[in-house]
């Protein structure tokens, strides 16, 4: 019975991609506590989201011209830090899609270097082998030279 080799790899991304959604919620909860966090960090990301989204719904819309009103400082630092939580949560994503190829990529890498290792081992074997056949070839020549050209092979 052949076992095959336990994905380890996976099993971690899997594990990293598991915790991430609860260290987002955590950076969350501290993103809404933190008045640094919340002026600097969550509500200009914030701000500028809802002036985009307002924005294209307008223009979906069919108004062009508009004012968009800013959002208030606690629904911003809201929308901030679920802004920042979903960033995290894509980051790790992206980080384990970015790690899963490179895996991928040097599996592919190791697989083509044994195929051209093998194929050059072959080609070496059969130059080889095409090096005793010619010696081999011409030592039948020579015998049969030699055989034919006896005195008592003519009789």
């Amino acid at each position: 019975m052949v076992v095959g080799a336990f994905p380890i790899a996976k099993l971690l991304m899997l594990g990293v991609r598991q915790v991430s959604r609860p260290l987002a919620n955590s950076i969350k909860a501290n993103a809404r506590r933190s008045q640094f966090f919340k002026r600097y960090i969550c509500l200009p990301p914030a701000q500028i989201y809802h002036w985009i989204e307002m924005k294209t719904k307008m223009r979906m819309m069919g108004f062009r011209s508009g004012q968009v009103q800013p959002l208030s400082e606690e629904v911003a630092a809201d929308l901030g830090a679920e802004l920042l939580g979903e960033a995290f949560v894509f980051f790790i994503g992206g980080v384990c899609i970015l790690a899963e190829y490179m895996r991928q990529s040097s599996n592919a890498t190791r697989k083509e270097e044994e195929l051209t290792s093998t194929l050059q081992n072959l080609q070496e074997q059969v130059a080889h082998l095409s090096l005793t056949a010619e010696e081999l070839d011409a030592r039948v020549r020579e015998n049969n030279r030699l055989i034919h050209s006896r005195p008592e092979a003519s009789k």
